[in-house]
This record gives C-alpha cells, structure tokens and sequence, in this order.
C-alpha cells in the first residue's frame, strides 16, 4: 500500500502569521471594456464572423423572449417567470465554447445556453403553458426546461441540487472516457447551500471533467452579497477546495468566451474541475413575484445598465465591421412576431390529464394515490369553471 503522506505539500515557516482575508489577489478577466473597447488585443479569442453574429441574436433573442413572457406573467397567462437581462453573455457565450455533446445542467436563469443550442419557440412555450406538449406533462413550473436532444438536463426547483449531480455526470464521463465535459451553472445564492460544496469537494478528489460556472450577480433573491458571505466572492472557495479557479467579467463575451473555452480545455485534457466566477449583475428583478425597488436603489441600476453586455458586444462588432444594424432590427422584429405567435398557440392547447399526475410515475399507484385522485377528479367535475381545458387564461 502506497504511504500518504498529509503534510507532503506543506511548507514550514518560522514566523508567527495569520492568513487573513484578501491576502490572495483574485483578479477579474476583461478583454471588452464597459464601451465595447479591446483592452488587450493579443488576448482576443478567434471568434470567427458567424458565431459572433450566432451569440449576438441568442442574446437578443432571449432578451425579447423575457420581455414577452414577462409581460404573459402580468397577464395572468402564465404563473410565473424568471428573466435573465444583464445576464445573457455569461450564458449565451459559455454555451457557445462548449462542445453539443456536452451536459449542461442548469439552475432556472440560464435560457440563454438553451437558445444557443437550438431549443425552438415553441418549446419554450409548451413548457411555460404546462400542455400536452410539453415533455414534462405539466410537473414542472415555468422555466424549468429540459431536453436531452440538447444536452441540456431537466432544471430542479430546489437550489443547488445540480452541483453534486454535476459532478456525479462528469464522474460517469470520465469513467465512460467520453469526450465531453459537464458545465454546471449556479448564482452566488446557490454557493451557500451545502450542495455546493458537497459537489466541489467530490469532483476535486474525483478529478471530474465539469466546469462549475458561477453567474455572481450581486443578490440572492434581495439577499447582497456582502451579507451572504465575508470572503473574497466565490473564486476563493474554488482555490479552497484545490480546483483550478478563474474569475471573469461576465458582462464581456470575450472574457466569458475566452475563458469557458479554456477552462473546457483544461477539464478534458487534464481530467479536472474548473470554476468559473463571472461578475454580473441582474438588471430584472429575480423573479415575477419579486420587487427589487425594496432591496436596491434606481442608481445602482442605472450603473449597471451602463455595463450592458449586449451593447458592449455590439460596440465591439462594430468596431469589427461586424455589426449590421438593419439587418438585427428585422431580426428583432421577426423574433417578437414569432414569440407572440408561439404563446398564442401554446396556450389554447389541452391541458394534460389529471390522470398524468400518477399513473405513469407508479407501475401501479398506491391506494393512498388513486384515492386522491378520485377526490380530485369529483372536485374538479363540481367546480369545471375553474378548471380550464386549456391553458389560456380565455379558453
């Protein structure tokens, strides 16, 4: 049996310190600056012309798509509605330096990396309309997608579930010697769950292929960071937990693209996690039933308006004789025609039957269940006024 030796990479010192708080420098990775400008061009990843303009409408594309949906929402059409705005590089451009073959498991803000691969209108729609078309038969809460054409693992309610599942998914990768990775996303909220470190601490001393990539957007529902923890954000517990750490501008697609693309590099290759702590912030508030005028100020909004991501990129495109503003503003025009389309059908298809609720979770439903389901079935025949056949607030 090999001698293991706790203290082999400990070093003696003979002065009397304590380590405090600060005393390793994280710094922030930034290739735009807040107007769009190149700070460094010898660090400017090769994006080619069409994925630029690919990452540009998925992020204008959710950005419309939130705007829609939140606005179903105060309609009453749909229950409820998480929107991404100020968000959508750290997600929209981290998707596009994965491979399709990668496993993406999500937390409920990241509709983002879902556009980028592919997931249609009328997905999004089924899904948030809970109808028979949506592939969860109406289980789930709005937003809560999933698809495994894509790669793109079914979101959970319950926060920070995903990290240890992440690490366990990469674990299998590893063991299968597939190619990919896992990237899981988390907000700086879900980093005070136990999960998180549950999940760190596993795929460290499992060297598991995933990428932990962090959206630190500066509140956990009206929580701000400082009252969440006192530590250097959240890449200090990357390094903590001996995981190769970066820390980006989640505002800049470059930086975002740069170092999701490195970090994947890395976890194939080397057969480790990497974490990635991308500083954002979320101009929306964190859900539709959420009031962020009770927790931050109208300034402190505006400042970060000014750091919009979809601008800055723009500017750089610009810059590049990449952007075509016509050509965005049809495109624009013909995504709301489509979302508006999309949620006009979706919500006048039936309902899934109450039936759903058992019979296929169950090779045969307990007594306990199929007497409930008698109950609810005799409930909904008195009152079928409140109980539409459809999902359209009209139908």
């Amino acid at each position: 049996m090999q001698d293991r030796n706790h203290l082999s990479n400990v070093k003696i010192t003979h002065e009397t310190k304590i380590i405090t708080n600060g005393l390793l420098d994280i710094p922030m990775l930034q290739l735009l600056d807040e107007t769009g400008k190149v700070t460094d061009k010898s660090q400017v990843p090769d994006l080619k012309k069409p994925l630029a303009e690919k990452i540009l409408k998925s992020m204008h594309y959710t950005r419309l798509l939130d705007d829609r949906m939140i606005g179903a929402q105060r309609q009453g059409r749909i229950s409820f509605y998480l929107a991404s705005r100020g968000e959508e590089a750290a997600t929209v451009a981290s998707a596009a330096a994965l491979s399709d073959n990668d496993m993406i498991m999500s937390q409920y803000r990241e509709q983002g990396a879902l556009v980028f691969r592919g997931y249609q209108t009328k997905q999004f729609m089924n899904q948030m309309f809970s109808n028979q078309e949506d592939p969860n038969k109406g289980r789930q809460m709005p937003i809560h997608y999933g698809d495994k054409a894509l790669n793109f693992m079914t979101i959970s309610s319950p926060l920070g579930t995903q990290i240890p599942q992440a690490a366990g998914y990469a674990y299998g990768q590893k063991m299968a010697k597939q190619p990919a990775i896992t990237i899981c996303y988390f907000g700086e909220g879900a980093a005070s769950e136990g999960d998180f470190h549950a999940g760190l601490n596993m795929a460290a001393v499992l060297n598991c292929p995933c990428i932990f990539f962090c959206r630190n957007n500066g509140y956990a529902i009206s929580t701000p960071a400082a009252e969440q923890f006192a530590g250097d954000g959240i890449a200090s517990r990357g390094i903590g937990y001996g995981i190769k750490t970066i820390r980006i501008d989640g505002n800049d697609v470059l930086a975002v693209y740069q170092a999701t693309k490195l970090a994947r590099e890395i976890a194939l290759k080397e057969t480790c996690p990497v974490l990635i702590e991308a500083m954002t912030y979320r101009l929306s508030a964190h859900s539709t039933s959420d009031d962020p005028t009770g927790y931050r100020s109208k300034e402190e909004e505006e400042q970060w308006a000014k750091k919009d991501p979809i601008v800055r990129f723009e500017a750089w495109l610009t810059s590049k004789k990449w952007f075509d503003e016509k050509a965005i503003e049809a495109f624009k025009d013909e995504t709301r025609t489509e979302i508006l389309n999309a949620l006009k059908v979706a919500e006048k298809v039936h309902v899934n039957p109450i039936e759903d609720i058992v019979e296929d979770v169950y090779d045969t439903p307990p007594w306990h269940l199929q007497k409930q389901l008698k109950e609810l079935k005799a409930h909904v025949e008195k009152y079928p006024e409140h109980y539409p056949k459809t999902s359209g607030r009209d139908a």
